[in-house]
């Protein structure tokens, strides 16, 4: 991976995007597609759209969602401790003894997430896992009037960010679902940048997948285009107790997933197929028999229909401080999706 585009990666992997709360990472898209894209603009929802060759012809849109599952203020007793709800699904079990961020308006609160020591808990509490109301972020407050002032309700938190690097080319990180579909949409838009297209190509940073696949109804609307393609995670299949009859046979480092099934088009499908097969990209197949939970399935029935394609970067460790991914798996999605994308034609028919 190119030294700028890694750090474009590590940068808004570092950066919070709570459900609601992407300013901070936006601000980051827009500074990276202004320098590629042909114009950049953001709806009202917080969507970033950058567009190439906007007179093109069909309208080709990539979305990746920025925002991650995060938590929220929602009380402070009177000691000064937070008691929190969840933005977006939560394994209470990962999330204890976790590092917090606060994201107050004055700036970042560190703060733990807190229950009582395994020495002090019944035997009920201890072989029940607990609930939200059950824990507690301690930010060393002296009291209620010490805590408020930096927090209110409702501000947004956060797991500590940062990347570390693994072997072979593996990162972990909070978060990566799914700003690597973020990262590769835009990665692919540089990719794009000076090359001959027919399309117009609009990639987006679509904010609010987490709480409802929000940004991807209001931006594919918008944009009213004829193709849509999905960048997210997806479950890797190569770690212990994993279930391939339920996942498939899906690895990290193999290649970027391209899925097909009930609600995937199959011209999408088979335009990446051919990319893939053309340009020697390493990909991996998954059926998807029902709906699939990412931006796919809002941009599939925008207005008359969007002919829709998904493909996953496979994730391990979904939804933890911990997932990880295959930079190559990445970088080699980015360029599928701008081979795709340059191949596209008004003559197309892309009705099943």
């Amino acid at each position: 991976m190119q030294d700028e585009s890694y750090t474009f990666l590590k940068d808004i992997l570092q950066t919070p995007s709570p459900s609601g709360f992407e300013r901070p990472v936006q601000d980051l898209v827009r500074a990276w597609a202004r320098q590629y894209a042909d114009e950049v603009r953001t709806d009202r929802h917080g969507n970033v759209i950058a567009v190439l060759h906007p007179e093109g012809q069909p309208r080709v849109m990539l979305a990746g969602h920025c925002d991650q599952i995060g938590l929220m203020v929602q009380y402070i007793d009177e000691h000064g401790f937070l008691f929190i709800q969840p933005i977006g699904g939560w394994d209470m079990q990962i999330l204890l003894g976790q590092s917090l961020t606060v994201w107050g308006r004055q700036g970042p609160v560190p703060g733990v997430v807190s229950r009582k020591a395994p020495h002090l808990l019944t035997n009920e509490e201890r072989n029940k896992v607990p609930q939200f109301w059950d824990v507690w972020v301690d930010i060393g407050a002296k009291n209620r009037e010490d805590a408020e002032t930096l927090i209110m309700p409702g501000d947004p938190v956060t797991v500590e960010l940062g990347v570390r690097e693994l072997r072979n080319g593996l990162v972990s990180s909070p978060a990566l679902d799914d700003k690597v579909g973020v990262w590769t949409v835009m990665e692919a838009l540089r990719l794009l940048h000076g090359r001959p297209l027919q399309a117009a190509v609009y990639c987006v940073s679509t904010v609010q997948e987490e709480v409802g696949l929000r940004g991807a109804a209001t931006s594919t609307y918008g944009i009213h285009p004829t193709v849509g393609i999905a960048v997210d995670v997806c479950h890797a299949a190569d770690t212990p107790g994993s279930d391939k009859k339920q996942l498939g046979d899906t690895r990290l480092g193999n290649g970027p997933v391209i899925f097909r099934g009930a609600n995937i088009n199959p011209h999408v499908f088979g335009g990446l197929e051919a990319a893939a097969k053309a340009h020697a990209i390493p990909v991996q197949l998954r059926g998807a028999p029902r709906a699939t939970g990412t931006d796919a399935n809002a941009m599939q029935i925008s207005r008359e229909g969007v002919a829709t394609g998904l493909i996953g970067i496979p994730n391990r460790y979904m939804h933890s401080p911990v997932e990880v991914v295959s930079l190559e798996d990445m970088e080699r999605a980015a360029h599928l999706l701008a081979e795709f994308c340059a191949a596209v034609t008004p003559q197309i028919d892309w009705t099943p």
